[in-house]
């Protein structure tokens, strides 16, 4: 076997990995996207009539929703080996999910800070990191848009009306979900 023919097949087999990954994430992407849609319509129809920001709470229930729903998900997914790949995406995917938990804590009860802004940047940020490493143009444009849009109306609406960016987010996550499901069908 040639150098050109060993470095053909470990291409071969990189994009295949590429691939498989691509469309077993998409179920993430689908999942948490409408995951976070409901959510913001919760909180910001419960906060909208109620007149209550505490509302807000309701968030700290989506992990809780959520990685029982991602279990059940992949559950049959178990036999599609992890590789470096994989790994590094549920890495970035944690890391986001962390960041968001503990800045939400801090700002519900230390500082008062920005919170729509901010999660919703490091929102943008976790998908347009994935759609870097997966190379996916569609991943990396809607992350993009979600971070930078959604950050600069973050910045313009001042009331409970920012939940809804939560929404389009969502709508966003789930959008890239189906066209990397229907990409790599």
């Amino acid at each position: 076997m040639t150098a050109q023919e060993s470095l053909k097949i470990i291409s071969e087999t990189l994009n295949n990995s590429r691939r498989s990954i691509l469309q077993n994430n998409s179920k993430g992407f689908i999942l948490w996207g409408v995951l976070l849609m409901v959510m913001s319509l919760v909180v910001y129809f419960s906060w909208h009539f109620t007149g209550h920001a505490a509302w807000n709470f309701l968030w700290f229930l989506m992990p809780v929703i959520g990685y029982p729903l991602a279990i059940l998900i992949y559950k049959k997914d178990s036999a599609v080996p992890q590789n470096f790949i994989g790994k590094l995406l549920g890495q970035v995917w944690a890391v986001f999910g962390c960041f968001s938990i503990v800045i939400s804590a801090i700002a519900c009860t230390l500082v008062p800070i920005p919170i729509t802004f901010t999660i919703v940047l490091i929102l943008g940020m976790a998908e347009c990191v994935s759609g870097v490493i997966l190379k996916n143009w569609p991943i990396i444009i809607g992350g993009f848009l979600l971070g930078i849009c959604g950050a600069a109306a973050a910045i313009l609406l001042k009331t409970e009306a920012q939940i809804l960016l939560f929404t389009i987010g969502g709508a966003i996550l789930a959008a890239t979900g189906l066209i990397v499901k229907y990409q790599y069908k």
